[in-house]
């Protein structure tokens, strides 16, 4: 198994015009909304829990959960501290989701859609604007798995965070930039 660095690093090689991550920054949070909210409509239900454990656990198991408890068990063998603020992340998406999964079908199913399509409209539009490179999961599908954890990376770089891990990637992939050149074709 790869190492936080080596995903990170190889993530981060389809990603180094800062405008294509500020793009990021909203369409992956959209589409990881997406999912929670898609996948908690199909729920199972395991009856009343004691009302000590009613807080702590969800009285339903849906796809939502499984997808993102399997995601959360992956961050944390990847990076302990980066996979706890993911598990946060994945269960306010999860609440969420079941709270838009709660609601009528066409509330739910727009919702869903919705962050889905403009989610990944921001991606593309990062990508071929701005990148001019296929988006890292063409090549490598775990690319769907790291985009959310190197969206919370970089947040965190913005703020000092874990300077070495930072010098690492852009070691092997350079610092982000503006593609100068890139950009002034599209003036």
């Amino acid at each position: 198994m790869r190492t936080l660095t080596q995903q990170l690093t190889q993530y981060a090689a389809y990603h180094r015009d800062r405008r294509n991550i500020a793009t990021h920054f909203i369409g992956i949070p959209m589409i990881v909304l997406a999912l929670a909210v898609l996948l908690s409509r199909p729920a199972f239900s395991f009856g009343a829990l004691p009302f000590a454990l009613q807080f702590a656990l969800p009285l339903t198991l849906s796809p939502a959960w499984v997808l993102f408890a399997a995601a959360t068990v992956y961050y944390l063998v990847l990076d302990v501290p980066l996979g706890v603020m993911m598990a946060v992340v994945s269960v306010l998406c999860v609440a969420c989701g079941q709270w838009l999964a709660a609601q009528a079908t066409f509330t739910w199913l727009a919702s869903g859609i919705g962050l889905f399509v403009v989610g990944w409209v921001f991606q593309f539009i990062g990508h071929v604007a701005y990148e001019h490179r296929k988006p890292a999961f063409v090549d490598d599908v775990i690319g769907l798995l790291i985009g959310p954890l190197f969206v919370l990376a970089e947040a965190l770089f913005g703020f000092g965070w874990r300077p070495a891990l930072r010098e690492a990637i852009e070691a092997q992939v350079g610092a982000t930039r503006i593609n100068a050149d890139r950009a002034a074709a599209h003036r």
